[in-house]
């Protein structure tokens, strides 16, 4: 609620055209706007021209902002619309903002699953299990990976996450549950070889 009260105040500020307040908020919202830009697109430089288009991009339409939803989840969907046309003009036949959602997305349905409860936790806190986590996070989809990004890793909720991608809950609730499929079957070869030499 603190942080909603302080957004309020800062687009009233932005609004009234106070310099100081477009800093404030770079400077509160550019980490996360950051992290999420750079696991969409896995690449740094796209990354920071992501976050400079929606920032540029916000303080152009702020007054067009209804604050139906908070700051930083606009702010989310902002920059999640500029990294889908970053990557769409990489991979032209691999992404489209304009895809519908279809449930039945035609997503391989996991072939082996590894109990990780089993694991040691020291095996998840190694730098080679977070690269490979990365990695695996990198290979998801786009549509799995924004919502994976936003909800596992920026803690957004299902519901600003529902906003910031524009799609309902109940899509948000789904492709979370494929990416976690999709992560546990793609590292499961990875832990269940660590889980092997423990023994």
């Amino acid at each position: 609620m603190l942080n909603e009260d302080n957004d309020q105040a800062l687009l009233e500020r932005i609004r009234r055209g106070d310099k100081s307040a477009c800093a404030e908020c770079v400077e509160r919202h550019s980490p996360g706007v950051y992290r999420l830009a750079l696991r969409l697109t896995g690449n740094e430089a796209e990354a920071e021209d992501v976050v400079q288009e929606t920032f540029l991009s916000a303080f152009k339409a702020i007054d067009s902002f209804e604050g139906r939803s908070g700051l930083s989840t606009w702010l989310y969907r902002i920059a999640h619309n500029a990294a889908l046309m970053r990557l769409r003009r990489v991979q032209p036949d691999q992404v489209s903002v304009d895809d519908e959602e279809v449930f039945g997305e035609g997503l391989d349905v996991p072939r082996q699953l590894h109990a990780w409860c089993c694991l040691p936790e020291r095996d998840f806190e190694s730098s080679e299990a977070r690269i490979e986590l990365e990695r695996a996070v990198r290979e998801l989809p786009e549509k799995l990976r924004a919502v994976f990004v936003m909800r596992e890793l920026e803690a957004l909720s299902t519901e600003e996450t529902a906003e910031a991608l524009d799609v309902s809950i109940d899509v948000v609730k789904v492709r979370l549950y494929r990416a976690r499929l999709q992560l546990r079957e793609r590292l499961s070869a990875y832990f269940t070889e660590i889980a092997r030499t423990e023994v």
